[in-house]
């Protein structure tokens, strides 16, 4: 039987659960992919103490509910790095995304095109810069690791540019993979050999909709970007021990001249969680900081984008676009985000989740049903553009979690 155009077959279940709303995707994704890949999307370091904070905290923030005001015009357009865009609102780069859906990364470009908003391609995506490029109508985001081997950095930044990727997306807080303990569960990582092969294939034959649709039409099965020094028939193993053995544990500050040099195009450091790094991410030159903690998946413990986004936007705010990401799942969250002081909020885990249930339609559906929550949370909050949302949309709670940890203040 021959492979058909990209589809996302129904699987026996997935008739009882539509997803009415972002969350329900999550659910469905479990229900579509082997157990090693949804755990490895689905989990956090340690004991995901941080990972649970993210959205707890983000849950907290309430918002100032406002009414009698003429909220007929409701206006979502921002402009980010010379472009403008139809919401706050990004894909963020996530390693591994395209064995979630046939070629998933493609899909993932034409959905976010598709509802006007930017596209960052992951260092270790299935799919390459150049095949994303030829899916794409416009130009997308790259993001890129500290490697050891510069000059295959100086290569990855080269065919960056060629395929006119338009923002670079620098992630600093992966000096070493984090302690990531569902993935040695499930036999993801830490199962070397035969046994972990015939473990992940049981896994993958449990889901025959998706062994055929991705594990047998989606091939190949390589890191696109990084196929050139892994080889043609590299695996999953192979992925763990490149990330083991070339992310660079020494790099400093110094080492983004390295970058500067090598990029003329906007700049945006990720992974920022403390006022002290996102002083040094401005004076070093960079055009944007995304706050954040690698959605729970690097240092447990550390505290919630909530708690560090406000100090973080008030220091560096007017110099830098401060984009934020962690916890995110729905449109409300998003503009909770954007009253703590984001300019833009990249989406993670949710928008994964979608493109494993109904690939590009599902991701399209996701961000119709953002962009509609936006239109509601801003309605009701009094705020007609994103421009004019602030603070003073917030209702300050009195020694509240991380709410009153911040110094939000309604002013």
């Amino acid at each position: 039987m021959a492979c058909s155009r990209l589809s996302v077959p129904e699987q026996s279940g997935d008739r009882a659960l539509r997803a009415a709303a972002p969350q329900d995707y999550r659910e469905l994704a479990r229900r579509r992919l082997p157990h090693f890949l949804f755990e490895y999307i689905d989990g956090g370091a340690n004991e995901e103490v941080t990972l649970r904070r993210n959205s707890a905290d983000l849950e907290s923030v309430a918002l100032r509910q406002r009414v009698l005001k003429d909220v007929s015009q409701i206006e979502l357009s921002t402009e980010l790095f010379g472009h403008t865009f139809a919401m706050p609102v990004g894909l963020a780069p996530i390693g591994l995304a395209g064995m979630n859906a046939r070629r998933g990364e493609t899909q993932a470009v034409r959905a976010a095109e598709a509802a006007g908003i930017p596209f960052c391609l992951s260092t270790v995506s299935a799919c390459s810069l150049e095949e994303v490029a030829k899916a794409a109508a416009g130009p997308f985001w790259f993001q890129l690791y500290m490697i050891r081997d510069r000059g295959f950095m100086r290569e990855l930044l080269q065919r960056a540019r060629a395929v006119n990727c338009s923002v670079l997306v620098f992630t600093v807080d992966m000096p070493l993979p984090g302690s990531r303990y569902r993935d040695y569960r499930s036999g993801l990582a830490g199962a070397p050999g035969l046994h972990g092969q015939l473990r992940r294939v049981w896994q993958a034959a449990r889901k025959p909709r998706w062994a055929w649709d991705v594990g047998v039409c989606g091939r190949p099965h390589t890191l696109g970007n990084v196929a050139p020094v892994l080889g043609p028939n590299s695996g999953l193993e192979d992925f763990f021990a490149w990330m083991s053995g070339n992310f660079d544990p020494t790099v400093t500050w110094r080492d983004l001249d390295f970058i500067r040099s090598e990029w003329d195009r906007p700049l945006v450091i990720k992974g920022i969680l403390d006022i002290e790094d996102a002083r040094a991410a401005r004076d070093c030159g960079a055009d944007g900081v995304v706050v954040s903690n690698h959605g729970g998946r690097q240092l447990d413990g550390v505290p919630s984008t909530v708690q560090a986004l406000p100090q973080i936007a008030n220091e560096v705010g007017d110099a830098l676009a401060v984009l934020a990401d962690g916890g995110v799942r729905s449109g409300l969250d998003v503009v909770r985000f954007l009253t703590l002081g984001a300019r833009a909020v990249l989406l993670g885990r949710a928008w994964v989740y979608a493109l494993a249930a109904r690939g590009q339609s599902g991701v399209e559906h996701l961000l119709s049903l953002v962009s509609n929550e936006m239109r509601v949370a801003m309605a009701l909050t009094g705020n007609t553009r994103v421009d004019d949302i602030r603070r003073n949309s917030l209702v300050h709670l009195e020694n509240k979690s991380t709410i009153g940890q911040t110094g939000i203040q309604d002013t």
